[in-house]
Parts: structure tokens; C-alpha cells; sequence
């Protein structure tokens, strides 16, 4: 059964991309041969939660909102202050189309987030072990150079772990215009200064979770490195 969804998935993807070049050449079409229910049937779950990976684990609880935090109100970003190892905090968000960044992203090679101990490695992509990794992305809020915002990630945590919900969040927004409760929580151990993961959490509040609802933790950690949370200190594993 897994096998046939995730062949029904694969297969889904490729039609839609047949069907948006033949229709965008041939519009008249749609109308006469019925296309519209067929891309409307495999576009049903456009936002669903991808299945758990190496790199970050769905859980099966909803999103630890309260009633309170899916109040409709005026967009907002809050983030904590660092604590007293300068980690950073709880992330807190309501984002909707005014959240959108209205200009490219800038550079933001001059913070250091704790646990920051750059080293390459040939079999990472880009080499570079760590990111600068927004708690909040850019593309949700246009919050770029903030101290409160970034933490130490490798790049797999950015790319294969955060990005694929941060994308979910955008391509709502982007095409619904409504709006998403989000939250991203930091775990740290101890007094370690990298973070061994996040939560991240998110609700579509105008359809009551129906279109965006999860909650995900989100593992930093690399495949092949091994990492010393306690200083962020890297090296290859045996």
C-alpha cells in the first residue's frame, strides 16, 4: 500500500506537469474534454505533511496551539531574547500575505549563532557543514540579520529537514492569501550551545487546520559527521 501511494504520488506530480505545459498551449481545451475535475482531484492535498525522513520525525499530535494563539489578528513576528549562552528562543509567528518579503534576501555572514565551528567536508552539499539557519524563514517574514532569529544547522537540517515545511507554509499563502499560525521551538540540552533539533508547528487558521496542520521535530544532525553539541565542534565519522 505505501509502495502504490507513493507510485500514485510520483505519477501525480508528472501529470500535473504534462497537463499545466498541454493547457497552457491549448486552453480551449480544458473546458471540452473535462481536465479541470482530473488536476482538481490530484491538487486535493496539495499541502499535506511529507512522510517522516532521516532528518525530521512527523508527530502524530496536532500543533500545541491554544485558542488564544489562533485568534485572527494583524500579522506578527516575536522571537525570545538569548538566554544566558546567547541561545536563542521560541519563535513566534502569524503570517500572511503582508508577511512576505518585498525585497531579496541580504547577507547575514556577519552573526554567529552559538555552536558556530565552520568545517568542510567533500560529501556534504555545498561542503560547508553548518548554515546559518532562520528559526522564522526569510521567505515567511523578510526577517534577515536578526541575532533572535538565527541558529547554528548543518545543511541537510536546512535544506532536508525545515525547508520542506517552510515550502508547504509559502506556497499556501502564496496561493490562498490566508493566513498561518507558526512556531518554531529550539531544543537545546543542557548548556550545550548547538541545538540538538526544533519544533516546528503550524495551523492554517481561516479552514481550522484543514489545509496546514503539523507538528514536526526536526533533527540536526548530518549523515556521515560527527557532531559534539556541546561546543558544535565536527568531524567525520569512523
Amino acid at each position: 500500500m505505501y509502495k502504490l501511494k507513493r507510485i500514485l504520488k510520483v505519477s501525480a506530480v508528472v501529470l500535473i506537469a504534462f497537463l499545466g505545459v498541454f493547457l497552457e498551449a491549448n486552453p480551449e481545451i480544458l473546458s471540452q474534454i473535462g481536465l479541470d475535475s482530473v488536476v482538481e482531484i490530484f491538487q486535493e492535498n496539495k499541502y499535506e505533511t511529507p512522510d517522516s525522513s532521516y532528518y525530521f520525525e512527523v508527530d502524530k499530535n496536532p500543533p500545541q496551539f491554544t485558542e488564544e494563539d489562533l485568534k485572527m489578528q494583524d500579522d506578527f513576528q516575536e522571537f525570545s531574547p538569548l538566554d544566558n549562552l546567547n541561545r536563542v528562543g521560541q519563535a513566534n509567528a502569524l503570517i500572511g500575505p503582508d508577511s512576505l518579503p518585498k525585497k531579496p534576501r541580504g547577507d547575514i555572514s556577519k552573526i554567529y549563532p552559538t555552536g558556530w565551528h565552520q568545517k568542510m567536508y567533500d560529501f556534504v552539499e555545498g561542503r560547508a557543514i553548518y548554515n546559518r539557519c532562520h528559526l522564522i524563514a526569510y521567505s515567511l517574514t523578510g526577517e534577515n540579520d536578526n541575532w533572535l532569529n538565527l541558529m547554528t544547522g548543518t545543511r541537510s537540517f536546512n535544506s532536508l529537514g525545515m525547508e520542506p515545511f517552510e515550502r508547504i507554509v509559502r506556497n499556501y499563502i502564496y496561493d490562498t492569501g490566508k493566513k498561518v499560525r507558526y512556531r518554531v521551538t529550539p531544543i537545546f540540552l543542557g548548556d550545550e550551545l548547538l541545538a540538538r533539533g526544533v519544533i516546528m508547528e503550524a495551523y492554517s487558521i481561516e479552514d481550522n487546520g484543514r489545509s496546514i496542520k503539523f507538528r514536526v521535530l526536526v533533527k540536526n544532525i548530518e549523515k556521515g559527521v560527527e557532531i559534539d553539541y556541546k561546543t558544535g565542534r565536527t568531524r567525520k565519522a569512523k
